[in-house]
């Protein structure tokens, strides 16, 4: 489980780097179905992602927005792993 019971452990990462890691309320991604909502203890699942917004709502910075393009996005156990071509910052 994370470490703080009340939020997600997630990373954002590419094949060559990590964009972000670190804790988050909550965490929208844009499934290829819709754009998906993950809160804390939310059933596992893995969802294939369009190009669109993650939308991180972080412990101690606020919310974040990074522009992704496909890639995937697994949740299991409070952790969130989003893998994606490529990403960058909207909005710090």
């Amino acid at each position: 489980m994370a470490k703080d019971a009340r939020m997600l452990q997630v990373e954002v990462v590419t094949r060559t780097t990590r964009l972000w890691h670190g804790l988050a309320s909550s965490v929208i991604v844009p499934s290829i179905d819709g754009d998906l909502g993950i809160l804390v203890n939310r059933a596992p699942i893995l969802a294939v992602l369009r190009p669109g917004t993650v939308v991180l709502h972080t412990a101690d910075e606020g919310q974040k927005e990074i522009e992704v393009s496909a890639g995937f996005a697994s949740v299991d156990s409070n952790f969130v792993t989003i893998v994606v071509d490529s990403g960058d910052f909207i909005r710090q």
